[in-house]
């Protein structure tokens, strides 16, 4: 899962590079705008992943295989719903964001360039959390892991061809990530067919039965409850990501460009920590699903354990290879000697927010979205935005130091519910 995971942020890694050699800050400041107007649905979908690998491991748990199916493809239907209604309406979505943003005209200019190019990718995309969800509550982590690879190499590949090749600038990093996403899709429908022919088969051969189920307004109602406090969930972060991407913005050129590096090394250690909250995801939901609270606990312990290992491994290497891997990003020598004044907060951020990754896949193994919703609240709103408002006159720090502080709390108010709340019942049910 962690091999799957990275492979995300290092085709971001690579986007960025990419863009970070041509001549303009502009083109990168306007690549992590533009990609974080993409970026904010699709995070804000999130809920399609996590719901899915929840409700598909205490299937997979309790032996229902046709619950199974039925769980994959109510979310299809409702990943391609929002997809289509988001593409209806994206010039208004693309207005709105850029007003927010700010910026440079130039940067203005070839965001909305790079998003009018990615939206199209959208129902995709968001139907591919679904597979991706679905397929990791099945166990089948290294099927996740190849498909990614594989997708992630067409992106990098085209990224290559269009930019480099066609001399397409900003637009051809938005054509490859579009051209990509639609192969994932595909490719992940065709690997879920195959492996679940027969059952798939049977369910397709009464359509009238299928469509009763995948519509069925309790599962309906039951999936929307639960993705609603996700959903709460992944709109606070987006808000603190988005902020510190406009608020970058506005502060400068070499700023948001500086800040586009910074954060896709955070993605990097957030999707390779997140390995390990997957399987966590995954071997909790299972637990729950078998009603065996030792095994549950355990898994816990284990992946604690892991993450505290590997969080201390990403900080030593960008303590170490920090700076030639923002040389690797951009040859702009403005951003890089910004960049590098702010590499220390991605030396520590791992050791910070390590605990709030591991206990947010607990807490969807469990399916008690609302506990996330709750710390992730307490945290936006009582630590994020406070801290950045005591520390504003510090510029680009105060952006940092409060993003660092919110990670900590999340981490700190999950851990606290789960020892105060969690363990307690464990403990008595045993």
């Amino acid at each position: 899962m962690i091999l799957s995971n990275i492979t995300t942020p290092l085709l971001g890694l690579v986007d960025t590079a990419v863009i970070g050699h041509l001549p303009h800050a502009y083109y990168l400041g306007a690549t992590a705008v533009g990609a974080m107007m993409i970026t904010a649905i699709t995070w804000l979908c999130g809920f399609l992943r996590m719901a899915t690998t929840g409700l598909t491991a205490q299937a997979y748990g309790s032996n229902n295989e046709q619950q199974n199916l039925f769980i994959l493809l109510r979310g299809l239907f409702v990943a391609m719903t929002l997809g289509i209604v988001i593409v209806l309406f994206k010039e208004s979505y693309i207005n709105i964001s850029l007003t927010l943003a700010g910026g440079s005209e130039q940067v203005q200019f070839y965001a909305r360039q790079y998003s009018e190019i990615r939206l199209w990718s959208l129902p995709a995309a968001l139907a591919n959390l679904v597979i991706l969800g679905w397929l990791l509550g099945n166990h089948q982590a290294k099927t996740v892991m190849w498909l990614l690879i594989a997708t992630n190499l067409i992106n990098l590949s085209l990224d290559l061809l269009f930019v480099l090749g066609f001399q397409w600038q900003v637009s051809g990093v938005a054509y490859a990530s579009l051209c990509a996403d639609y192969s994932a899709f595909f490719t992940g429908l065709l690997l879920v067919f195959k492996q679940h022919k027969k059952t798939a088969t049977k369910l397709f051969d009464n359509t009238k039965h299928l469509l009763k189920e995948i519509l069925n307004r309790n599962e309906l109602r039951h999936y929307f409850a639960l993705n609603r406090d996700i959903l709460i969930r992944t709109i606070c972060l987006e808000i603190c990501f988005i902020f510190i991407t406009f608020q970058g913005a506005r502060l400068g050129d070499n700023v948001v460009a500086a800040n586009a590096i910074l954060l896709n090394f955070l993605l990097f250690i957030s999707f390779a920590l997140d390995g390990i909250a997957n399987a966590a995801e995954v071997l909790v939901g299972k637990a729950k699903g078998e009603k065996n609270n030792k095994a549950l606990h355990n898994c816990v312990t284990l992946a604690l354990f892991w993450t505290a290992i590997f969080a201390l491994l990403y900080s030593l290497f960008f303590g170490i290879f920090g700076s030639q891997l923002i040389l690797l990003m951009t040859s702009i020598n403005s951003v890089i000697d910004y960049a590098q004044q702010y590499l220390l907060w991605i030396v520590a951020l791992p050791l910070l927010a390590c605990w709030c990754y591991l206990f947010d896949g607990v807490y969807i193994g469990l399916m008690q979205a609302k506990i996330m919703r709750n710390s992730m609240l307490f945290s936006t709103f009582m630590v994020f935005f406070p801290t950045w408002f005591v520390l504003q006159s510090f510029g680009n720090n105060a952006l940092w130091t409060a993003f660092s502080l919110f990670m900590l709390s999340r981490g700190a108010t999950l851990a606290w519910h789960y020892y105060y709340h969690i363990l307690k019942v464990i403990n008595k049910a045993q």
